[in-house]
């Protein structure tokens, strides 16, 4: 095996640039180096210049989320020797304003997380120290994999509605809707029903899947799209047809 492969990295400026270009790094190749060790080299022994983000390294925080080799990744769990001989092509995640380099703008995600009303909702307020919501084993385990979502952009990276609808609410946020949904302490369904069922929302996707494909965490936010629009296609027809029982 090699002693270096070559990194060839997205450098982009928008201030100054007209287009971004790849600059190519030699790097050590070795078994226990991610592609995120190897921007860490670049940027602390060969160009302090070389711009992006990351933090854990422990693919929790999701920080790190590039394109390598074409695919939306967490570089921190993507190792140099499965790319060998190289040259490994690192870019910022496709779909999103580049602000520098690697680094993307999310805010657009940002914005629209807080319409669906990712948190416990109850009708109720009761002081915390005066109420306790228990929940059975199997009542977890019907939200539990859509809370695994660590917002590292990959399925938004990877889903090719949000690339050519920008005003799709993504997978990531309806995801994280679905998790509170199926959540036995919640009583907020029908408050993110008009947002999830909205032209921007379930609707809006063709489920193509490359979201959940692309997920480092299993959350499946194809599955929980595709489930939620059972949901709301019966709610509808509920209302319809016995409309007293509206809520």
């Amino acid at each position: 095996m090699a002693d270096t492969i070559t990194l060839q990295v997205t450098r982009y400026r928008p201030d100054i640039d007209d287009a971004p270009r790849l600059q190519d790094y030699e790097v050590p190749l070795r078994e226990e180096w991610a592609v995120l060790d190897a921007l860490n080299h670049i940027k602390d022994r060969i160009d302090g210049t070389l711009s992006f983000r990351w933090s854990c390294r422990m693919g929790i925080c999701g920080s790190c989320g590039m394109t390598v080799d074409g695919d939306p990744a967490l570089t921190c769990g993507t190792f140099l020797v499965d790319h060998a001989p190289g040259p490994v092509r690192v870019e910022p995640l496709a779909n999103f304003p580049v602000v520098r380099d690697l680094v993307v703008d999310i805010g657009d995600f940002m914005r629209k997380l807080p319409t669906v009303r990712p948190w416990l909702v109850r009708d109720d307020e009761p002081a915390v120290d005066d109420v306790e919501f228990l929940q059975t084993p199997a009542q977890l385990d019907e939200y539990k994999q859509f809370s695994m979502c660590i917002n590292c952009m990959l399925c938004y990276s990877a889903c090719p509605v949000y690339g050519i609808e920008p005003d799709f609410l993504g997978p990531a946020a309806i995801a994280l809707a679905q998790r509170y949904n199926l959540d036995s302490r919640d009583q907020g369904a029908h408050q993110r029903l008009d947002v999830l069922a909205g032209a921007d929302g379930i609707w809006a996707c063709t489920y193509v899947g490359e979201c959940t494909t692309a997920c480092p965490k299993g959350v499946d936010p194809a599955g929980a799209i595709q489930r939620y629009k059972l949901t709301a296609a019966t709610r509808t027809l509920r209302s319809l047809l016995m409309p007293w029982a509206r809520r």
